[in-house]
């Protein structure tokens, strides 16, 4: 029985010695992974197609005509951003003017102005701009929470941003709806990148429900349009003189919102 196991513990020992030695046989290979994180910007718009006012009614024309929840704006970035809105026509008539499409007043009156500011548009934003919070920005409005005015205070705290029908962003002094303008530095005043889908939904910075209001006036001259950056009103009445007032018709135009990675 003693030269049985011996015979067995040597066969054992050999074959460890054998495993030993192709273990350190290695022959080795490398591939090179590369990424490319591309900036990604991306802006979901729910809205119709077309929002109507229609002023049939006397009171309509002094209280306004709102339409809430009318636009919905979620955002998606893998950079810090800003997001604005701009008001924007054709410019048929000019370029910070709303397009006249039918005009029911011609030669009604010497003082019937079809040259209807894109300003006069209001904008209420559900969520705040938290993004302009502590960047030392100045400026009386610099978003669109503010609840809309009574009709009879114009202040023109919600008028929408015009720049002479172009997309330039606004300065300091006017509205963003997210973010801002600004020289302080990356960051203080932009907002970081994320996602409605991860952030919160509609409670988050990256979710805002847009409402809308005309408020023509009584006379008709669009008492809450208002030229933030410039600081000067723009109802018809301080254009173009006493008695002025809207021609009637059917005017068109369009807000554009830009979403922009924060320089």
């Amino acid at each position: 029985m003693k030269i049985k196991l011996t015979f067995v513990s040597a066969i054992i020992m050999i074959m460890g010695l054998q495993n030993g030695l192709f273990a350190q046989l290695q022959d080795e290979k490398s591939v090179t992974i590369t990424m490319d994180l591309q900036p990604i910007l991306h802006l979901d718009m729910e809205t119709a197609d077309q929002i109507e006012f229609v002023f049939d009614d006397i009171k309509d024309y002094y209280a306004g005509i709102t339409k809430y929840g009318a636009t919905i704006l979620k955002v998606s970035a893998t950079v810090s951003w800003d997001l604005y809105a701009v008001g924007r026509s054709n410019g048929t008539i000019g370029p910070e003017f709303w397009d006249q499409i039918i005009d029911y007043g011609s030669g009604s009156g010497t003082n019937t102005i079809n040259q209807l500011p894109l300003s006069a548009v209001e904008l209420h934003q559900s969520q705040p701009n938290n993004g302009a919070a502590g960047a030392g920005i100045t400026a009386t409005y610099i978003d669109y929470s503010t609840p809309f005015p009574a009709s009879t205070v114009h202040n023109g705290a919600n008028s929408l941003y015009v720049n002479n029908g172009t997309l330039t962003p606004p300065t300091v002094a006017d509205k963003y709806i997210a973010g801002h303008s600004g020289t302080t530095g990356l960051g203080d005043d932009a907002m970081t990148g994320g996602s409605y889908l991860t952030a919160g939904g509609y409670t988050s910075d990256y979710y805002y429900v847009i409402d809308y209001r005309l408020m023509p006036g009584l006379p008709a001259i669009f008492p809450n349009a208002f030229d933030a950056d410039a600081a000067i009103a723009e109802d018809l009445v301080t254009v173009n003189g006493a008695n002025s007032y809207a021609e009637p018709g059917v005017y068109t135009m369009y807000v554009q919102y830009v979403l922009v990675e924060d320089q």
